[in-house]
């Protein structure tokens, strides 16, 4: 799923107004990183292309998008945090995960598999009483690169 860079600063700057934040230069550098990642980024994947950042002002300003719902962390393993646009952004996805080299994707299923797999989460979980609100799927295994 492809993100518009013009419709994703109106959204995050809509949102970061209604909170009382400023949509400042770093933050828009920020957002146009991960819309052309396209792929949840790690914060030292954001220093390589921001060299002049600091980390510290880097997490603080991923913990301010993260506080207003802009982006979530995904984490993967052995590996450092990652940031991608929370699914109200970028729609319901879910991820591989390369036990490999650590790299972390998006994937987005068909409306009739997201609905089966629901389905699927609701009866099993449904035996014991659980009623889920959400769900994350992260699949582990050997990227492209790696395979």
């Amino acid at each position: 799923m492809g993100l518009r860079p013009a419709e994703t600063h109106d959204l995050v700057s809509a949102r970061l107004r209604e909170s009382g934040q400023h949509y400042t230069k770093g933050r828009r550098e920020l957002v146009d990183f991960l819309v052309r990642a396209g792929r949840p980024a790690s914060i030292p994947e954001m220093l390589e292309m921001r060299p002049g950042l600091t980390q510290s002002s880097l997490y603080r300003n991923m913990a301010d998008l993260e506080s207003v719902g802009i982006v979530r962390r995904v984490v993967g393993v052995n590996d450092p945090t990652r940031y991608e646009f929370s699914a109200d952004i970028i729609g319901h996805h879910h991820h591989t995960i390369c036990a490999v080299c650590g790299v972390v994707d998006d994937f987005f299923m068909t409306a009739e598999a997201q609905t089966s797999l629901e389905r699927s989460i609701d009866e099993a979980l449904g035996t014991i009483g659980f009623k889920p609100s959400s769900h994350r799927l992260d699949v582990f295994g050997a990227c492209a690169n790696c395979s």
